[in-house]
């Protein structure tokens, strides 16, 4: 049977580092996986730009540090196969930016308000075996979504709904492609909550949240 694994990353790495989820710690938790595939949060063009030059470094900051400084050179060293598994369309991605059409004075109401979700979802570091990967992160963050998604419907539709069900159906299309296989995903936190609603339902092993083995 085909197992998947989802493993949850913070892409800041002073935020990695503040919460105790360093990417020794993402290096531990792959080796320990041994995943044969890895469906990464990586834009298809940026992942063809990098297998032309490992040097470009993609566009508009995408793929996030942790693909350049850890995942891409783990594939390459036990040739683990590497799926790109994000979307989005970059000339419009700021045309549905949630808070467009409001007031200067309501907007930063709104964006004070997006801190404090922000907030809420760094105070469940504690939780669950792994940083970011537990039922009371999913939680905060599931509801975060949901009041974005009263906020500005048009543009969270765009940005995370259509995003996350092509992102997982690139996944699902990654295990019929290697069935029986052990495939990771690996994708920023905050989709966690919605991979886990969609992929739990497929016919494999689904492994989330994942556990490390206690030090020997």
């Amino acid at each position: 049977m085909t197992t998947v694994g989802l493993l949850g990353t913070i892409h800041n790495a002073e935020l990695r580092e503040r919460y105790n989820c360093s990417l020794s710690l993402y290096k531990r938790i792959i080796h320990e996986f041994k995943p044969d595939v890895i469906c990464g949060e990586v834009h298809p063009q940026s992942w063809q730009k990098y297998m032309n030059d490992p040097q470009d470094k993609g566009y508009w900051g995408e793929p996030a540090s942790e693909y350049w400084e850890l995942i891409f050179p783990l594939c390459e060293e036990h040739r683990i196969i590497f799926v790109p598994i994000d979307w989005f369309e970059l000339d419009v991605w700021h045309d549905f930016d949630p808070f467009i059409g409001y007031g200067a004075e309501e907007r930063k109401k709104l964006e004070q308000q997006d801190d404090a979700w922000f907030i809420k979802q760094m105070e469940t570091s504690s939780y669950g075996n792994i940083p970011f990967n537990s039922n009371e992160f999913d939680q905060i963050t599931r509801m975060k979504y949901e009041w974005l998604s009263k906020v500005s419907p048009k543009s969270q539709n765009m940005r995370w709904q259509v995003r996350n069900q092509i992102m997982i159906q690139r996944v699902k299309n990654a295990m019929k492609e290697y069935a029986g296989k052990r495939i990771l995903c690996i994708v920023g936190a905050d989709h966690n909550y919605i991979f886990q609603d969609e992929l739990r339902k497929e016919d494999v092993h689904w492994i989330y949240p994942l556990k490390l083995k206690e030090n020997e």
